[in-house]
């Protein structure tokens, strides 16, 4: 197995500096790249250091596509909690994707499981992720990977823990919990994107760093998976560290 490539910086800022510098820069190299989106506290700092560079003309992402790894079941189109509106805001409202070209997974569906099949399909015609982005819970999941996650599983409607959903409460408006069910990306399918990025700030997340690729490999720790995949880029700060 290939060790990640780790880089340690100093704040919070400097990591969503360095990843927005990485994805910059592999869309100047490939323009017609596809790259694999997460959303979270860390990745907000990172799309508005990656709006800034577009804006400044370093990149365009006009034959660049995009695929996010997932989206909450249940909330009405344009909720401020989903993942659609976070990302609408975040960035895609301010580069230059092609309308279409950048897709979340599709939970409206009357037939999930046959949107997840799609969606599994329409990476694969878009010749499959070439740059993932990846936070990390304190359980380790990735994407909505919860504990216990097969690492071959693919594009799927998945149950939330209670941790994961209060976690992200802070989203959502004052009172309002996070819906009980998702789809996510499988980590089959994350496992097989090129390149993989992992973005990690605070102290909160030492410990699932640590058993994520300081451990044996486990299911317990979805994360772990990515011990096998040979190009791991982790971005983390001091504080991620622990003590």
């Amino acid at each position: 197995m290939t060790e990640p490539i780790v880089t340690v910086l100093d704040d919070a800022a400097a990591v969503a500096a360095a990843v927005a510098e990485h994805v910059s820069r592999a869309v100047r190299q490939k323009p017609t790249l596809t790259l694999g989106l997460a959303t979270g506290n860390t990745f907000r700092d990172v799309y508005n250091e990656l709006i800034a560079r577009f804006k400044a003309g370093e990149f365009s992402l006009a034959e660049a596509k995009a695929f996010n790894l997932d989206e909450y079941v249940g909330l009405p189109h344009g909720h401020p909690g989903s993942f659609e509106a976070y990302m609408q805001h975040h960035l895609f409202e301010h580069v230059d994707f092609a309308p279409g070209n950048a897709r979340l997974p599709d939970v409206s569906a009357g037939d999930i499981a046959a949107a997840c099949a799609a969606y599994e399909q329409a990476i694969v015609a878009a010749g499959g992720i070439d740059l993932q982005l990846l936070g990390i819970g304190r359980n380790g999941h990735i994407g909505f990977n919860e504990p216990g996650s097969p690492f071959d599983s693919r594009t799927r409607e998945v149950p939330l823990t209670e941790s994961t959903r209060t976690a992200n409460a802070v989203d959502f408006p004052p009172g309002e919990m996070p819906p009980p069910m998702s789809v996510t990306m499988g980590i089959g399918t994350i496992l097989e994107a090129r390149e993989i990025v992992l973005a990690a700030t605070g102290a909160h997340k030492a410990e699932a760093l640590q058993q994520a690729f300081h451990a044996p490999i486990s299911t317990d720790c979805p994360a772990s998976a990515l011990q096998r995949h040979g190009k791991v880029y982790i971005y983390r700060d001091r504080a991620s560290l622990g003590a």
